[in-house]
């Protein structure tokens, strides 16, 4: 554990905190917080203005002079005014380029270490440009600038600090620490009343009857959700397809996953699209009706989806790729869909018609095959059990902040 009297006082720096979590990144410093609470004090920075009521937790609105700006001219506006609210820290530690800058700036002014946790990287997320524009050129600079100046980097997989070194050629390896991402266990877990898990279900629109495959995640480019689509095209044709998916990234992508899903529908019904942001107790429900948890990332650093799936017992189908492997065991947990792709920093794969055609075998293989799913679920339960509990993520969290003290 951490020497106290090093470090006392940590102050986690975010775009994402309850209740405003859009992605894994909000979930995660959510988590992170609670867990370091319980041996240093904690002070949390982060967007989407005040949050009353809840003590150590600093929320900061965008600046009205910056009104019509540019995004990325904005966050960095609020990353300015997070820097003078942390008088008196030890440790400043950022999450994602939202607060990269803040991260930064902030262990300059201030003379402490910054430490930042790698949940993506811009530049393996050039579709990105789409969303941002111009933005994105300051996005990434913001990012190099970060991860070449900080004390220390936690890469929330082995996969990302590969990412990390082979983008950033100039951070020392020595300060790229892999630190897994973390599960609430008892948050997440298969209720024990199925005739109430039934109905939540079915009150959003779930038959928790039929086998059933669920997917979660922004729609955005790096998720994989057209390919899933396509894939769901060759499912056998009594299985239902739930997407839990919201917060598009631009109407771009909106516009092609709203195509593809009414095609989807018109060719062979049984999709539930629910794009709201669910409770967590009505998500568990929608996952402890399903048959098989589906991950088809084309860039996922780990995917705290992926746990929260295990946790509830469901089998993951998810690409080889990022930290999924390090998540998924093949043929314990789930499967692991192979994929080869292209270098430029999309992600795309080489063979899209086969990528398809492997998501949806290894889909049918579990949906067609209850026993199969069944053993499969109850080990990825005992896995996150194993290796993801939140209070190891706070040890390992803590032993980077000793090592960069």
């Amino acid at each position: 554990m951490i020497d106290e009297e090093a470090v006392v006082r940590v102050d986690l720096m975010t775009r994402e905190y309850p209740p405003h979590v859009y992605g894994g990144a909000g979930v995660h410093v959510a988590e992170l917080a609670a867990v370091l609470r319980r041996s240093l004090e904690i002070h949390v920075h982060c967007f989407d203005g005040p949050r009353l009521g809840q003590a150590g937790v600093h929320g900061y609105d965008e600046l009205t002079e910056l009104a019509g700006a540019n995004a990325a001219v904005r966050t960095i506006g609020e990353d300015l005014e997070i820097v003078a609210g942390v008088v008196g820290t030890d440790l400043v530690h950022s999450h994602t380029w939202y607060a990269n800058l803040a991260g930064h700036l902030a262990g300059l002014l201030h003379d402490v270490p910054h430490v930042l946790t790698a949940h993506s990287l811009e530049p393996l997320r050039p579709w990105k440009a789409e969303q941002l524009g111009g933005g994105y050129r300051l996005s990434s600079w913001v990012e190099r600038t970060a991860y070449e100046g900080a004390a220390g980097v936690i890469a929330v997989s082995g996969g990302m600090r590969d990412d990390i070194l082979r983008v950033y050629p100039q951070v020392d390896p020595a300060k790229v620490h892999v630190v897994h991402n973390g599960i609430d266990l008892e948050a997440w877990r298969r209720p024990d009343d199925a005739a109430q898990v039934d109905a939540k279900a079915r009150a959003l629109g779930v038959d928790p009857t039929r086998p059933t495959v669920v997917f979660v995640g922004r729609i955005t480019r790096q998720k994989g959700l057209p390919y899933l689509l396509r894939a769901a095209a060759l499912l056998p044709d009594d299985v239902q397809l739930v997407l839990c998916a919201g917060a598009p990234d631009t109407p771009e992508i909106l516009a092609e996953v709203t195509g593809l899903v009414n095609r989807l529908r018109a060719e062979r019904g049984s999709v539930v699209w629910i794009d709201a942001m669910l409770p967590r107790d009505e998500l568990i429900a929608v996952l402890a009706s399903a048959t098989v948890f589906v991950c088809p990332s084309v860039y996922e650093p780990l995917g705290i989806v992926n746990l929260e799936a295990m946790a509830v017992g469901l089998p993951v189908v998810g690409t080889a790729t990022g930290g999924i492997p390090e998540v998924v065991d093949d043929g314990v947990t789930g499967r692991l869909v192979p994929i080869e792709q292209e270098q430029d920093g999309t992600g795309t794969p080489r063979h899209p018609d086969a990528f398809v055609a492997d998501l949806a075998a290894a889909l049918t293989e579990v949906v067609t095959n209850p026993s199969l799913a069944a053993a499969w679920g109850s080990a990825a339960r005992t896995r996150v059990e194993d290796h993801f509990s939140w209070t190891a993520v706070g040890e390992r969290t803590q032993a980077v902040y000793q090592a960069v003290v």
